[in-house]
């Protein structure tokens, strides 16, 4: 374990620290700590950090309850970064959205990744602009009955191809009720990492059913 005085702090005596989503890995935001801070946050298990602009330090989520709850601190090989894995309670930027880091600048188009992620952003985009020709679009504009209802229809057919034991066709039916599901959740405001929480907080355990002997 690397001690809190074997970092190495700039000037002004702060480290900077990227704040990653322990669930989804998704970098949150990028923040600065000093020693003070980074004492609190280990002693609470909560973000600390030293606020520049204000000059003073500001523990995450104390005024808006955005708390992040630390799942680890990691320095880097130089002692001059550190990343912070959380949990987080809220949004993470001040703009209330998830991540700050939300505004694309550039992608390569024969590397772009898919993630579940990205696409429940780009679905939040089609639910706020509504372009025309959209399916995704028809869907938001029927509204909550006809998402149910598609999700419903997606999941007898998942049964059927299941059933059927054909494989291809049950890749490509659960492909089509895990983007329903999306969309269901879009509209009711369920953020993935909400659904990736309650999975994790699930312990299931297997019990062997032992039938009692007749005598």
């Amino acid at each position: 374990m690397v001690d809190i005085d074997e970092l190495k702090y700039d000037e002004r005596g702060l480290i900077p620290a990227v704040v990653v989503d322990a669930q989804s890995r998704r970098v949150l935001t990028l923040a600065y700590m000093n020693r003070d801070s980074l004492r609190i946050s280990m002693e609470k298990g909560l973000s600390c950090f030293f606020s520049r602009s204000r000059q003073e330090l500001w523990l995450k989520g104390e005024t808006s309850g955005n708390y992040q709850h630390i799942v680890s601190i990691t320095a880097d090989c130089d002692r001059d970064a550190l990343v912070l894995l959380v949990e987080k309670d809220g949004p993470a930027c001040h703009l209330g959205t998830d991540s700050c880091f939300s505004y694309p600048l550039w992608e390569n188009p024969e590397r772009s990744a898919f993630s579940l992620e990205g696409l429940y952003e780009l679905l939040e985009g089609r639910k706020k602009q509504r372009p025309e020709g959209s399916y995704t679009s028809y869907l938001f504009d029927k509204g909550l009955d006809k998402i149910l209802k598609k999700v419903g229809e997606e999941c007898t057919e998942v049964i059927i191809a299941g059933k059927a034991e054909d494989r291809a066709e049950t890749v490509y039916e659960i492909a089509d009720l895990c983007y329903h599901v999306m969309v269901l959740m879009v509209q009711m405001g369920i953020k993935p990492e909400e659904i990736q929480k309650e999975l994790a907080s699930r312990h299931i355990i297997d019990h062997k059913v032992k039938q009692e002997k007749m005598v």
